[in-house]
Protein backbone atom coordinates (compact mmCIF):
# COMPACT_ATOMS: atom_id res chain seq x y z
CA UNK A 1 0.00 0.00 0.00
CA UNK A 2 1.41 3.63 -0.93
CA UNK A 3 1.74 5.87 1.61
CA UNK A 4 -1.40 7.64 2.72
CA UNK A 5 -1.99 10.72 4.71
CA UNK A 6 -1.62 14.99 4.66
CA UNK A 7 2.21 15.92 4.49
CA UNK A 8 3.75 16.53 1.22
CA UNK A 9 2.46 17.15 -2.41
CA UNK A 10 3.50 13.49 -3.61
CA UNK A 11 0.95 11.75 -1.38
CA UNK A 12 -1.83 11.06 -2.60
CA UNK A 13 -4.58 12.80 -1.15
CA UNK A 14 -7.60 9.40 -1.71
CA UNK A 15 -10.99 9.34 -0.24
CA UNK A 16 -11.42 7.81 3.43
CA UNK A 17 -12.64 4.64 2.65
CA UNK A 18 -10.04 4.18 0.04
CA UNK A 19 -7.21 4.92 2.23
CA UNK A 20 -8.33 2.57 5.40
CA UNK A 21 -10.64 0.02 3.72
CA UNK A 22 -14.71 -0.11 5.54
CA UNK A 23 -13.51 -3.97 7.01
CA UNK A 24 -10.35 -2.52 8.96
CA UNK A 25 -11.80 -0.01 11.48
CA UNK A 26 -11.69 -0.32 15.11
CA UNK A 27 -15.12 -1.39 15.65
CA UNK A 28 -14.51 -4.50 13.57
CA UNK A 29 -11.49 -5.27 15.27
CA UNK A 30 -12.21 -9.20 16.96
CA UNK A 31 -9.37 -9.61 20.06
CA UNK A 32 -8.70 -12.27 22.54
CA UNK A 33 -6.97 -9.00 24.53
CA UNK A 34 -9.20 -6.66 26.42
CA UNK A 35 -8.61 -3.02 26.02
CA UNK A 36 -6.19 -3.30 22.72
CA UNK A 37 -9.17 -1.61 20.79
CA UNK A 38 -9.35 1.11 23.72
CA UNK A 39 -5.95 1.61 23.70
CA UNK A 40 -5.66 2.09 19.93
CA UNK A 41 -8.87 4.41 19.75
CA UNK A 42 -7.10 7.05 22.91
CA UNK A 43 -4.17 7.20 20.28
CA UNK A 44 -5.87 7.84 17.22
CA UNK A 45 -8.17 10.55 18.84
CA UNK A 46 -7.57 11.97 21.78
CA UNK A 47 -3.37 11.75 21.97
CA UNK A 48 -3.26 8.45 24.32
CA UNK A 49 -0.02 6.82 24.67
CA UNK A 50 2.41 5.87 21.49
CA UNK A 51 1.87 2.21 21.01
CA UNK A 52 3.80 -0.52 20.03
CA UNK A 53 1.91 -3.46 18.27
CA UNK A 54 3.85 -6.96 18.58
CA UNK A 55 2.79 -10.38 17.15
CA UNK A 56 2.90 -13.19 14.40
CA UNK A 57 1.84 -12.25 10.64
CA UNK A 58 -1.85 -12.08 10.79
CA UNK A 59 -2.83 -11.24 13.85
CA UNK A 60 -4.38 -8.13 12.81
CA UNK A 61 -1.42 -5.27 13.44
CA UNK A 62 -1.91 -3.87 10.37
CA UNK A 63 -6.13 -3.78 10.92
CA UNK A 64 -5.18 -1.78 13.94
CA UNK A 65 -3.01 0.49 12.66
CA UNK A 66 -5.08 1.41 9.26
CA UNK A 67 -8.30 1.43 11.68
CA UNK A 68 -6.11 4.47 14.39
CA UNK A 69 -5.70 6.44 11.12
CA UNK A 70 -9.19 6.19 10.07
CA UNK A 71 -10.40 6.83 13.53
CA UNK A 72 -7.82 10.04 13.38
CA UNK A 73 -9.66 11.36 10.35
CA UNK A 74 -12.85 10.71 11.66
CA UNK A 75 -12.03 13.18 14.61
CA UNK A 76 -10.74 15.89 12.25
CA UNK A 77 -6.19 15.03 12.74
CA UNK A 78 -4.35 14.29 9.86
CA UNK A 79 -3.29 10.62 9.64
CA UNK A 80 -0.82 8.71 7.52
CA UNK A 81 -0.05 4.81 7.07
CA UNK A 82 3.43 3.67 6.13
CA UNK A 83 4.34 -0.02 5.50
CA UNK A 84 8.42 0.10 6.32
CA UNK A 85 9.09 -2.54 3.76
CA UNK A 86 7.63 0.27 1.02
CA UNK A 87 10.22 2.57 2.44
CA UNK A 88 13.21 0.08 3.35
CA UNK A 89 16.57 1.80 2.18
CA UNK A 90 14.77 5.21 1.88
CA UNK A 91 13.47 5.73 5.59
CA UNK A 92 14.49 9.10 6.09
CA UNK A 93 13.09 10.19 2.64
CA UNK A 94 9.40 8.56 3.37
CA UNK A 95 9.52 10.18 6.98
CA UNK A 96 10.51 13.45 5.77
CA UNK A 97 7.52 13.25 3.65
CA UNK A 98 4.62 13.12 6.37
CA UNK A 99 5.54 15.69 8.65
CA UNK A 100 2.86 17.76 9.21
CA UNK A 101 0.63 15.14 10.08
CA UNK A 102 -0.81 14.33 14.04
CA UNK A 103 -0.27 10.28 14.07
CA UNK A 104 2.08 8.38 12.31
CA UNK A 105 1.25 4.56 11.76
CA UNK A 106 4.73 3.18 10.74
CA UNK A 107 3.79 -1.10 9.58
CA UNK A 108 6.58 -3.98 9.96
CA UNK A 109 9.58 -2.54 11.90
CA UNK A 110 11.60 -5.27 11.57
CA UNK A 111 11.81 -4.58 7.65
CA UNK A 112 14.81 -2.01 8.27
CA UNK A 113 15.84 -3.83 11.52
CA UNK A 114 19.69 -4.06 10.74
CA UNK A 115 20.06 -1.46 8.15
CA UNK A 116 21.55 1.57 10.50
CA UNK A 117 20.90 4.56 7.92
CA UNK A 118 16.87 3.63 7.95
CA UNK A 119 17.32 2.98 12.29
CA UNK A 120 19.00 6.54 12.26
CA UNK A 121 16.29 8.12 10.31
CA UNK A 122 13.92 5.94 12.80
CA UNK A 123 15.31 7.44 15.69
CA UNK A 124 15.76 10.95 14.64
CA UNK A 125 11.83 11.13 13.50
CA UNK A 126 11.15 9.56 16.66
CA UNK A 127 12.34 12.45 19.01
CA UNK A 128 11.28 14.91 16.55
CA UNK A 129 7.58 13.48 16.77
CA UNK A 130 8.06 13.56 20.48
CA UNK A 131 9.16 17.32 20.51
CA UNK A 132 6.57 18.52 17.97
CA UNK A 133 3.38 16.36 20.06
CA UNK A 134 2.83 13.41 17.27
CA UNK A 135 1.76 10.60 18.15
CA UNK A 136 3.24 7.44 16.46
CA UNK A 137 1.81 3.51 16.26
CA UNK A 138 4.63 1.66 15.92
CA UNK A 139 4.02 -2.71 14.46
CA UNK A 140 6.55 -5.15 14.45
CA UNK A 141 6.60 -9.28 14.06
CA UNK A 142 8.77 -9.10 17.69
CA UNK A 143 9.15 -7.01 20.77
CA UNK A 144 12.17 -4.50 20.51
CA UNK A 145 14.67 -6.79 21.70
CA UNK A 146 13.81 -9.36 19.06
CA UNK A 147 13.93 -7.52 15.84
CA UNK A 148 18.12 -7.07 15.42
CA UNK A 149 18.25 -3.35 15.36
CA UNK A 150 21.60 -2.06 15.55
CA UNK A 151 21.30 0.98 17.41
CA UNK A 152 20.57 0.81 21.07
CA UNK A 153 19.37 4.36 21.34
CA UNK A 154 16.39 3.27 18.95
CA UNK A 155 15.77 -0.36 20.86
CA UNK A 156 15.15 1.84 24.08
CA UNK A 157 13.31 4.52 22.74
CA UNK A 158 10.70 1.94 21.61
CA UNK A 159 10.60 0.12 25.04
CA UNK A 160 9.08 2.97 26.20
CA UNK A 161 6.34 2.45 24.14
CA UNK A 162 3.09 1.28 25.48
CA UNK A 163 3.79 -2.95 24.33
CA UNK A 164 0.31 -4.43 22.75
CA UNK A 165 0.88 -8.44 22.11
CA UNK A 166 -1.51 -9.24 20.20
CA UNK A 167 -2.21 -13.20 19.69
CA UNK A 168 -4.25 -14.93 16.83
CA UNK A 169 -7.60 -15.72 17.06
CA UNK A 170 -9.46 -18.84 19.00
CA UNK A 171 -12.01 -20.37 17.03
CA UNK A 172 -14.57 -18.32 18.63
CA UNK A 173 -12.79 -15.03 16.90
CA UNK A 174 -12.68 -16.69 14.10
CA UNK A 175 -16.06 -17.54 14.05
CA UNK A 176 -16.85 -13.85 15.08
CA UNK A 177 -14.92 -12.52 12.18
CA UNK A 178 -16.54 -14.68 9.66
CA UNK A 179 -20.02 -13.83 10.61
CA UNK A 180 -19.06 -9.81 11.19
CA UNK A 181 -17.65 -9.93 7.58
CA UNK A 182 -20.63 -11.84 5.78
CA UNK A 183 -22.87 -9.63 7.24
CA UNK A 184 -21.37 -6.40 6.09
CA UNK A 185 -21.26 -7.65 2.56
CA UNK A 186 -24.73 -9.15 2.83
CA UNK A 187 -23.49 -12.68 2.45
CA UNK A 188 -25.94 -15.22 4.08
CA UNK A 189 -23.58 -17.55 5.82
CA UNK A 190 -25.57 -20.67 7.76
CA UNK A 191 -24.46 -22.63 10.58
CA UNK A 192 -23.35 -25.45 8.49
CA UNK A 193 -21.35 -23.30 6.25
CA UNK A 194 -19.77 -21.52 8.82
CA UNK A 195 -18.44 -24.56 10.45
CA UNK A 196 -17.27 -26.06 7.39
CA UNK A 197 -15.30 -22.69 6.73
CA UNK A 198 -13.97 -22.51 10.19
CA UNK A 199 -12.33 -26.17 9.59
CA UNK A 200 -10.80 -25.27 6.23
CA UNK A 201 -9.29 -21.76 6.39
CA UNK A 202 -6.15 -20.33 8.28
CA UNK A 203 -6.56 -18.38 11.70
CA UNK A 204 -5.27 -15.36 10.67
CA UNK A 205 -7.37 -12.33 9.82
CA UNK A 206 -6.13 -11.88 5.90
CA UNK A 207 -6.95 -15.54 5.15
CA UNK A 208 -10.63 -14.84 6.64
CA UNK A 209 -10.46 -11.71 4.82
CA UNK A 210 -9.63 -13.21 1.65
CA UNK A 211 -11.68 -16.24 1.70
CA UNK A 212 -14.74 -13.96 2.17
CA UNK A 213 -13.75 -11.72 -0.94
CA UNK A 214 -13.16 -14.62 -2.84
CA UNK A 215 -16.89 -15.98 -1.89
CA UNK A 216 -18.18 -12.90 -2.37
CA UNK A 217 -17.47 -12.62 -5.77
CA UNK A 218 -18.03 -16.19 -6.59
CA UNK A 219 -21.61 -15.86 -4.82
CA UNK A 220 -22.44 -12.64 -7.00
CA UNK A 221 -21.15 -14.41 -10.26
CA UNK A 222 -23.12 -17.68 -9.92
CA UNK A 223 -26.25 -16.01 -7.89
CA UNK A 224 -25.55 -19.01 -5.87
CA UNK A 225 -26.59 -18.86 -1.87
CA UNK A 226 -23.47 -20.14 0.40
CA UNK A 227 -24.19 -23.53 1.42
CA UNK A 228 -21.55 -26.27 1.74
CA UNK A 229 -21.93 -27.35 -1.79
CA UNK A 230 -21.38 -24.73 -3.17
CA UNK A 231 -18.13 -24.01 -0.89
CA UNK A 232 -16.85 -27.14 -2.05
CA UNK A 233 -16.78 -26.05 -5.63
CA UNK A 234 -15.55 -22.69 -5.15
CA UNK A 235 -12.78 -23.57 -2.49
CA UNK A 236 -12.65 -27.23 -3.12
CA UNK A 237 -13.96 -30.12 -1.80
CA UNK A 238 -13.05 -31.84 1.29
Amino acid sequence: MSVSGGGGPTVPQLPLALRYPPDQRLDTYVTLEPGVVGLVQAAATVGGDWLYLAGPAGVGKTHLLLAACAAAEGAGRRAAYLPLVAAAGRLREALQALEGNDLLALDGLERIAGNRDDEVALFDAHNRARAAGITVLYAARGNPGELGLVLPDLRSRLQQCTRLVLAPLDDDGRREVLRQRAQRRGLVLDEAALEWLLKRVDRDLAALTGVLDQLDRASLAAKRRLTVPFLRQVLGAD
